[in-house]
């Protein structure tokens, strides 16, 4: 019994550690991560084992690029403070091959896998949140519902522009409803290892690391 239970464990331990070691079946996800030597600007962190390609870095960085013809300034110009948060948020999202616990089918045309409740750490959540919360948009889910009559997205038919604040009235709002739940919010700091980071200074590398929830 010992012994079945031992292998048990291994085997889990090896699952997990194949989740924290993958690529999800996305519009400009690579097949398998791997270092890709130098990625541009705000993506650098993945560049040792990385689901992106360097192009797709240095198009995450403008905007309306061919990665997803997303435009940010829907209602305005949108502040460099706000758009380095969506910047890092797609960098996440393009590079990071420790997404797989998360990781769950969908029928969608453009991808087949999305992430699903991503635990963030609080501090990158309320630093998003207190950078874009002037900013000014029309929707809650930014995943559906625009006018795409045109190249790129545009607010629907009605939707006045209003600030992010009276939009999603607070940190937790915007970080789970903004990408139709890919993220959830915790109050986990970055030292924690309960919660995933979006982001990581210079000099330090992303963890792989399958957040505890003891």
């Amino acid at each position: 019994m010992l012994t079945v239970t031992c292998m048990l464990a291994l085997v889990s331990m090896v699952v997990s550690q194949e989740k924290l070691n993958m690529c999800m079946d996305g519009k400009h996800h690579k097949d398998i991560p791997g270092p890709e030597g130098k990625l541009y600007r705000q993506c650098f962190p993945w560049k040792d084992n990385a689901c992106c390609k360097a192009n797709t870095t240095e198009e995450a960085h403008n905007d309306n690029s061919y990665l997803y013809n997303f435009n940010w300034n829907h209602c305005g110009t949108m502040s460099d403070a706000c758009k380095k948060h969506f910047i890092q948020d797609t960098c996440f999202y393009e590079c990071s091959p420790h997404l797989g616990p998360w990781i769950q089918p969908v029928d969608q045309t453009w991808r087949k896998e999305r992430i699903l409740h991503v635990p963030l750490c609080l501090e990158d959540c309320d630093t998003w949140w207190n950078d874009c919360k002037n900013d000014l948009t029309c929707k809650e889910d930014w995943h559906t519902g625009w006018d795409w009559s045109t190249d790129w997205n545009q607010c629907p038919k009605g939707a006045a522009c209003r600030s992010f604040t009276e939009i999603f009235s607070n940190a937790q709002n915007m970080c789970e409803k903004i990408w139709s739940y890919s993220y959830k919010y915790t109050t986990y700091t970055k030292d924690s290892g309960k919660c995933m980071q979006l982001w990581f200074p210079r000099g330090q590398t992303p963890t792989k690391r399958w957040p505890s929830t003891t």
